[in-house]
């Protein structure tokens, strides 16, 4: 299997892949798109070579406005996917605890609140990793899996003849919930070529690209999605790692949000305010800790 030793989702000056537009609002008719993140830093980066940047990703130009993953609400809507899972074997989705934030965010040298300022973006305000115990939160994107199955050998017209839902929008009517329709595309994927499905879809509260499990540490995307769907924990580690690996940290430390942005989640950031909107959230994260 082809490794992708890049960020996000596109290529920025040519060094960076974008990271992801939260998600996709499950009525558009508009381009499917990526997402983002990562953890500890006892390792060292990943070095990305300039000549290892030949990702055929689209400049994500068409992403809809972020909307939490569940499709239920805007971005900024407080929700609750399920209640707070119960952990079954050691630590084994339980949800993030303010001690999980502190610690990471002590390592990479940021402050919480920027952290949850992230994930108010990529998740919404109830910073939910998991859609049900053992499912992270997804979004399937159709124009990930047009550039990654056929590097995987997969026959695109193929797939679509046999399985259509894959290239069809989220039927939420049919499955009962945007992430239930989620899944439904990535099985289906999955059915055809586990690696490049994986690849294809954007995993957890960061919203992290399959294709950057070599960015956040992990020796194959099997890998990586075995530690998406482990713990929230897992999940904010990842993303440390890949923020660590991607030129993206020091942004975070100096609350330099447009250039995160701009990096995390593409060119059209600025125009859809998304710093701005990281900047409120982190205020509102730091004036909760006073309190």
């Amino acid at each position: 299997m082809k490794n992708y030793p890049l960020v996000g989702g596109v290529a920025i000056i040519a060094t960076l892949l974008t990271v992801r537009d939260a998600a996709a609002e499950p009525i558009t008719d508009q381009p499917e798109s990526p997402a983002g993140a990562a953890p500890l830093t006892h390792d060292p980066p990943v070095p990305v070579a300039a000549h290892a940047i030949e990702l055929p990703l689209p400049t994500p130009d068409d992403f809809p406005e972020p909307v939490d993953l569940t499709g239920r609400g805007e971005w900024d809507k407080q929700i609750a996917l399920f209640p707070a899972p119960v952990a079954t074997t050691g630590d084994k989705f339980e949800r993030l605890t303010e001690d999980d934030f502190r610690e990471v965010a002590q390592e990479l040298g940021v402050e919480v609140a920027a952290i949850k300022a992230v994930v108010d973006i990529e998740a919404g305000r109830a910073h939910q990793g998991f859609y049900q115990p053992g499912k992270p939160i997804i979004n399937f994107d159709l124009s990930m899996y047009n550039k990654f199955a056929p590097k995987h050998g997969v026959s695109l017209a193929a797939a679509r003849k046999k399985a259509p839902v894959i290239f069809a929008r989220p039927n939420t009517a049919r499955y009962g919930s945007y992430q239930a329709a989620q899944y439904a595309r990535l099985d289906a994927a999955r059915a055809i070529d586990e690696p490049s499905a994986l690849e294809s879809a954007f995993w957890g509260m960061f919203q992290i690209g399959g294709f950057n499990w070599k960015l956040c540490g992990c020796s194959s995307v099997e890998e990586f999605v075995e530690k998406m769907s482990r713990s929230e924990r897992d999940q904010l580690e990842l993303f440390a790692k890949l923020i660590t690996n991607c030129g993206m940290l020091a942004p975070l430390q100096k609350k330099q949000w447009l250039a995160f942005a701009l990096k995390y989640n593409g060119p059209r950031a600025k125009s859809r305010g998304y710093h701005t909107r990281m900047a409120s959230s982190y205020a509102r994260h730091k004036q909760a800790e006073g309190k």
